[in-house]
This record gives C-alpha cells, sequence and structure tokens, in this order.
C-alpha cells in the first residue's frame, strides 16, 4: 500500500490506436501500462481522443462487459446505461467494445447526477468521439420511467474507496466503518431506484473501487434476492496476473495486480417487468445526443468544436491545418494563431493527423474557436 500508485491508459481503436507506449494490460485489449506519469495535459493526442488515461484495475469492468455482449441483445439497437459514469473512463471503453460489436446499432447512455462531474464526462465523451453516447445529468429514480428499457446497466457506483488509498490520501482520511455502511446502505437504493429500466433477461453489471465485503458480494446477493435476479459465477480468469474470485465477483487489489483496487460481478434480471418502454431520453434533458457539426449564427455557419473530435468527422468538410507540437500547445492554450498556410475562414487544426479543433482565418490572424472550458491553464 506504500508503493506508487501505477499509471496506464486505454488507446481508441477509432482514433489510430496512437499514444504514448507501455505494457499490455491482460484484460484489455487496448490498454497500457505506463512506466511512468507523463504530463498528459500537454500531450495534443490526449486532447484529441487518441486515448484515455485510466487506471488497469478500472478496465477490467470493460472486460466483464464484452463477455455479455453476445448474450445481451434483445433487438436493435442495443442499449446500455452507465449509470454513474463520470468522468468517463468505463463510458469510452464501453463506447469502444459496443461498436467494435455491434457497428452503428447501439446507444450508449452515460449519466452522472452531479452537475460538476457530468459536465467533466460531457467533455470526455466528446474528445473520445462517439456519436452513439449520450450524456446526462439526472437522479438515478429518473430511469426508473424507462421501464425495461436497456439491455444491460454498468453500475460503478460510490464506495468507500479502499482500492484508491494509494492513489488518492482523501480516501484513507476520509474511511471509517460508518462509511463503509453508509455506502452499502446507498448502494442498494441506486440499484433498487434503477432496476425497472432493466429489462427481463438483461444484465446488471456492478463493480466498485472498495474491498469492503458488505458493499461487494453482499449488495449484489442483496440484488438477486430482493430485486429479483442470479448472480452469474464468477471466472477464475486472470489468476495469474492476480485477479481473485470472490463469492459474487472478481477482486483485484493493489498491490496484487498492476493497478489499484476494483471488485466486479454480474447480475442476470430475472424478475419480469410490468411493461417494456422505449427509452424517451429527451424527458432526461440530455446534455449530449447525437452528432453535432454546427450551427447557424447569422449568415454564417459555425462549426461545433465537437465534430472536429468525431469519429464521424469528415476531413474534406473544411481545410486541415496540420500544425507542430507548439503551435499545438498555443491552440489548446487558446491563443490566436497567425497561420499563413491558412484558407479564408474556417480550418481545423491537426497534429500528427488528428483534429483538435477549429480556428476562423480573418487574415492577419486566426480566432480561436477552442471551448474556453477545454483551455489548457499551464504555462505553455
Amino acid at each position: 500500500m506504500m508503493e506508487e500508485a501505477s499509471v496506464s491508459i486505454r488507446l481508441n481503436p477509432f482514433k489510430g490506436l496512437t499514444g504514448p507506449a507501455g505494457m499490455p494490460v491482460p484484460w484489455s485489449p487496448y490498454g497500457r501500462i505506463l512506466s511512468e506519469r507523463p504530463v498528459f495535459t500537454l500531450d495534443p493526442l490526449w486532447h484529441a481522443g487518441c486515448y484515455y488515461v485510466q487506471d488497469s484495475s478500472a478496465m477490467f469492468v470493460g472486460y466483464l462487459f464484452r463477455k455479455l455482449l453476445p448474450f445481451a441483445g434483445s433487438g436493435s439497437p442495443l442499449r446500455v446505461l452507465d449509470l454513474c459514469a463520470a468522468p468517463g473512463g468505463k463510458t469510452t471503453d464501453l463506447a469502444a467494445s459496443l461498436r467494435e460489436a455491434c457497428g452503428d446499432g447501439f446507444q450508449l447512455v452515460a449519466n452522472d447526477v452531479m452537475k460538476a462531474r457530468a459536465a467533466a464526462l460531457d467533455d470526455n465523451v466528446a474528445r473520445w468521439g462517439d456519436p452513439n453516447v449520450v450524456v446526462t445529468n439526472v437522479d438515478q429514480a429518473a430511469f426508473a420511467r424507462l421501464q425495461g428499457g436497456f439491455d444491460i446497466i454498468v453500475a460503478d457506483v460510490p464506495c468507500s474507496g479502499e482500492g484508491m488509498f494509494r492513489k488518492d490520501p482523501r480516501a484513507r482520511e476520509e474511511w471509517s466503518p460508518a462509511v463503509v455502511d453508509l455506502c452499502a446502505a446507498r448502494q442498494k437504493r441506486i440499484l433498487a431506484d434503477v432496476w425497472p429500466a432493466l429489462r427481463q433477461g438483461g444484465f446488471l453489471l456492478y463493480s466498485t473501487c472498495t474491498y469492503e465485503e458488505a458493499e461487494n458480494d453482499g449488495n449484489l446477493a442483496w440484488a438477486a434476492e430482493e430485486l429479483g435476479g442470479e448472480v452469474l459465477p464468477p471466472d477464475e480468469v486472470f489468476t495469474e496476473h492476480g485477479v481473485r474470485r470472490t463469492r459474487c465477483g472478481h477482486l483485484l487489489e493493489a498491490g496484487v495486480v498492476p493497478g489499484e483496487g476494483q471488485w466486479a460481478g454480474v447480475l442476470r434480471r430475472t424478475a419480469p417487468q410490468r411493461r417494456a418502454a422505449k427509452p424517451d431520453l429527451e424527458a432526461l434533458h440530455p446534455l449530449r445526443t447525437g452528432l453535432r457539426k454546427g450551427e447557424m449564427k447569422g449568415r454564417d455557419f459555425l462549426p461545433d468544436s465537437d465534430y472536429a473530435l468525431s469519429i464521424e468527422f469528415d476531413s474534406k468538410d473544411y481545410p486541415a491545418v496540420e500544425v507542430d507540437l507548439q503551435t499545438a500547445r498555443r491552440f489548446l492554450h487558446r491563443d490566436a494563431l497567425v497561420l499563413p498556410q491558412a484558407a479564408p475562414g474556417y480550418n481545423v487544426i491537426t497534429y500528427q493527423g488528428h483534429p483538435l479543433g477549429f480556428v476562423k482565418n480573418i487574415g492577419s490572424r486566426c480566432n480561436n474557436l477552442l471551448p474556453k472550458a477545454r483551455r489548457i491553464l499551464m504555462n505553455v
């Protein structure tokens, strides 16, 4: 527990698998464990969504999710809810797995109840660039009205955080037996609130970043008994890499596995539902839905910054200006740029061929259209 926390990333398979090199994560085809922590804020490839910084143990949830996909379909599109999604690590992993398995035939709803966390989630989903991800900011009980609307619900619930002790000193300071009891009770409420949204035969993938039996095996067994489901027996997988089988799931302990702490298990819903409903996501007032290309502003069509980051961005739509590292950082700092090679009007800035966002060339300079909330605050 006194060792340094690990550092790992997961590459985006739809943006060329470009990013820092490292050792492979055993349970993630695109996961890489780094030997040291670079300054990710200064790497344009991170801003372009070419990779996501995610703990390797957290990637185990993505492994279990991929195992469920062949058995989850009730039709097209496949509908998945990532209930406690911020800051977006698991969301982007699920999105990549869904696109590889289903093509365009899926919808992933990523939700977080906290407004600030939902904003960070929205930014990270924008960088990842998959237009089939919807971002919402509602209480989990709001999904109860979408009776049977989802084939899989992923609930990486708030917990007592023992698996983060190496990474976050506050997790150590805030821990107590009373916190464990509080978290276990809150997790039960979360599962009961969202349960109506899971179709009969659908899967709940439940995970925490703690080691407490009451929050892990105990809660999944409670959900099976009280809500109506059967726990899928955990597999003896990756034991050579330190993954341990528990009563209802899989435990990854910091110092035993390459990453930090994680627990995950799966429940299949057997309880019948009153009715099945097509999710009316507009009623949830989503922060993000579908592909954003831009909007008319007066006589001018203003491109949306998120369009440049989308995996569906069409390079024929705007002339590209390829820039070096320092210029890319200046763009991400939201500086005004002088780009003699830029065409008049709107241009997309690219670094190593990956779009970062738009500028408008007005002649003497280029106005920087990067959203203020996403600019680098460090000195570049």
